[in-house]
């Protein structure tokens, strides 16, 4: 039994050892706890009940089509107006060309998210996706997330359903987890007002689970949430998860201060503390026990502390991204990208087995677990 200077703590460990689930009270507990050493383990015990050392990570490749956007979120540093000199804006031809000069052999999944686009048409969009599936037809198209899907719905006038039937058709696998925030509606009209509602999220994601399309799960924390309303958004998620068991993983998203109205109106300059970081990592994990997969997203916060986050849960580090624009318009000091061997022997230096995969978790290939030392 996993020891613990926390009385609090102790019941909580006792049921999570017996595999039973936590209640709320209980997942506040581990969020409070100052046992921190207590909950790394318990976090790693569920993660090696899972997956034992298996870390997985993916070849992928990431675009953004377009950053002119509509919508005014207030943590976003990424969105333009159309007619600044900032914006880009591919037309379907152009984004295949934009995966063609960046292709590398190997890369299995393409991941696309971008802004709102005011005037692209529907058929833009299908359009794309099966330009990509004829250009790439071995490259796993992950795309769209639940707000764009809702901006979609609309520009279309179809259901949200529909929008995802057609677009599987023209070959989208997979959709991200983006867009999702924190569901608390408090903190939902202060930083993304104009943003996909939560149970519009929620009700998309279904959709996509019903359609046999798998989809990830993410958290913006670090910003005006409580601990409460971080919880609130995992207990949603795994209730969903619950019913339809179509997500992958669940990524906490670390807030970027930079660039931003909200990080300027709160006069926050500050990132999130690697204590905060591995602390709701850790929480996830154990407090989501239906989900696979934790992810540690090395852009937010940095290939080293997602080395040490695979004591804290983390199974899986996401993947070479080779161009990444997003998170570092806020302000993330990542590289853009990182090479496969790279991502191999962050893994490996970590004491962990290195798992290619693809969108679906499909194992590709086992590396050795760990490095020959250096003469």
């Amino acid at each position: 039994m996993i020891k613990t200077r926390d009385a609090h703590l102790a019941p909580v460990i006792a049921k999570v050892e017996a595999g039973e689930r936590l209640t709320f009270a209980e997942g506040l507990r581990l969020f409070e706890t100052p046992d921190v050493n207590a909950l790394m383990r318990l976090a790693n015990l569920v993660r090696e009940r899972k997956h034992g050392d298996k870390t997985y990570f993916v070849h992928s490749m990431r675009l953004e089509f377009t950053n002119i956007c509509y919508v005014g979120c207030t943590f976003c540093a990424f969105a333009a107006h159309k007619g600044e000199e900032r914006a880009w804006d591919y037309d379907a031809d152009a984004v295949v060309e934009q995966v063609r000069a960046k292709y590398e052999p190997g890369l299995t999944e393409l991941h696309m998210s971008s802004g709102h686009h005011p005037n692209r048409p529907w058929s833009y969009y299908p359009e794309m996706v099966g330009k990509l599936k004829a250009a790439f037809p071995e490259l796993q198209v992950k795309a769209f997330t639940a707000a764009e899907i809702e901006h979609l719905s609309k520009i279309s006038k179809k259901p949200t359903l529909e929008v995802l039937r057609e677009l599987q058709a023209a070959g989208l696998s997979a959709m991200p987890g983006g867009g999702a925030e924190i569901f608390a509606d408090r903190v939902r009209k202060q930083v993304a007002r104009n943003k996909v509602k939560a149970e519009k999220w929620i009700q998309i994601h279904r959709e996509a689970h019903s359609l046999g399309m798998r989809t990830n799960a993410t958290m913006l924390y670090g910003h005006i949430e409580t601990l409460e309303e971080r919880l609130d958004h995992m207990d949603r998620l795994r209730t969903l998860q619950d019913e339809t068991g179509g997500f992958h993983a669940f990524i906490p998203l670390a807030f970027q201060p930079m660039g931003n109205s909200l990080a300027q109106n709160l006069g926050k300059t500050d990132y999130t503390t690697g204590l905060d970081d591995l602390r709701n990592l850790a929480v996830s994990r154990i407090y989501l026990d239906n989900f696979p997969h934790i992810k540690g997203y090395w852009v937010m916060i940095g290939s080293e502390l997602t080395q040490v986050s695979l004591d804290w849960g983390v199974s899986d580090v996401d993947g070479t991204i080779v161009d990444e624009h997003i998170a570092h318009a806020a302000g993330a000091t990542s590289p853009l990208g990182l090479s496969k061997e790279r991502m191999i022997g962050m893994i490996q230096r970590a004491g962990r087995l290195p798992v290619l995969r693809d969108a679906y978790y499909n194992e590709l290939e086992v590396y050795p677990a760990q490095v020959e030392a250096a003469d």
